[in-house]
């Protein structure tokens, strides 16, 4: 009798274990979001002194964004580069979109357009890989 008790137990255990499990992975189903920006600076100076510190406090710092690139070397494979290209990831696309509506980048912004002519977008990742 105390063995099958055990054994009832232990099975309630793991079903409560795999509950949660299924839940956890639920909850991180959202994709990421990667935001390029592309970049013509024509103040480096005006750029780097009033834009640059807003915007990374705004968007990673506050925002939750990650840099993946920051105006290193490109390569352009088919048309005309863009002088500078920033990327980023976000934990999801709402996030990504919250911060770069904030309060924090809209000023940020607004020093910026002074320096510089931006075209920022961004793009939901993939949850599964691809299958033709």
């Amino acid at each position: 009798m105390r063995t099958c008790f055990t054994a009832m137990l232990s099975m309630l255990a793991g079903i409560a274990v795999g509950a949660f499990a299924v839940q956890g992975l639920h909850a991180q189903s959202k994709p990421a979001a990667y935001v390029i920006g592309e970049i013509d600076v024509m103040d480096q100076d005006g750029y780097a002194k009033e834009y640059q510190p807003r915007a990374v406090k705004a968007l990673v710092e506050q925002g939750g964004g990650k840099f993946l690139s920051r105006g290193g070397k490109s390569l352009s494979i088919r048309g005309e580069p863009p002088k500078r290209i920033v990327l980023f990831t976000f934990e999801n696309f709402d996030k990504a979109q919250a911060a770069f509506a904030s309060p924090g980048y809209t000023e940020a912004y607004a020093h910026g357009e002074k320096y510089a002519k931006f075209r920022i977008y961004a793009v939901e990742g993939a949850i599964n890989e691809y299958r033709p």
